[in-house]
């Protein structure tokens, strides 16, 4: 069986929890609202989150000759049409605007769009939090800023188990006037290094429409 549905289910729930309450990765309970601001239930002061940038610029490919784009979104996506398959839903009640593939493979790609601006550290504390309520194991393996065609970004790197398969994301998060995105990788993760490559060059293909 193919690990894409179960995988997608940690990440699908965005709409569903953004007027509920999250855990974040230090463990406190937060209240989320509707406008995408949030505030811990205990009324403990939020901290600052200290995120180092990443000294190297990062471009993309010269393979990655289609784009796609979202409708919700100023985000685009250049992709390699040779290697990446990709659906666009067409119920805009789905979290995922666009599910991806390398074809013949066990990596696949995500876009999830919102409408809502929401504070780039606010955004990816509420994917790790949704993330864990389907993998309570999931942790965190690495958090920068990183400067991608000139937008800057947080890479967020988890590893969790679902039903007993090791599994690992890797994406960018992005937000601006016009909404906020995920733009994800998901594979098992002992097979990250063989598809490094690509996963790098999808990721680096994050741009924006204006």
């Amino acid at each position: 069986m193919k690990i894409y549905a179960m995988l997608a289910l940690c990440l699908f729930a965005f709409n569903a929890v953004a007027s509920k309450k999250a855990i974040t990765d230090e463990g406190d309970v937060v209240v989320l609202h509707n406008d995408g601001t949030w505030v811990y239930e205990n009324g403990k002061a939020e901290s600052v989150i200290q995120l180092e940038l990443n000294p190297l610029t990062f471009s993309k490919h010269s393979d990655s000759k289609f784009m796609l784009k979202s409708a919700k979104t100023n985000a685009a996506f250049w992709i390699n049409p040779k290697k990446w398959t990709f659906k666009k839903n067409k119920n805009g009640h789905d979290s995922a605007e666009y599910t991806l593939n390398v074809k013949g493979s066990d990596l696949y790609g995500m876009v999830i769009s919102e409408q809502l601006e929401i504070k780039l550290e606010d955004l990816v504390d509420l994917a790790f939090s949704n993330a864990k309520g389907a993998a309570p194991d999931i942790k965190i393996v690495k958090k920068e800023y990183r400067m991608v065609n000139d937008q800057k970004v947080i890479y967020m790197e988890m590893e969790g188990t679902i039903q007993s398969i090791k599994f690992t994301y890797l994406g960018y998060y992005f937000s601006d006037s016009s909404g906020s995105t995920q733009y994800l990788t998901y594979t098992g993760t002992n097979l990250v290094k063989k598809y490094r490559n690509d996963i790098d060059n999808f990721l680096n293909g994050l741009v924006s429409q204006l």
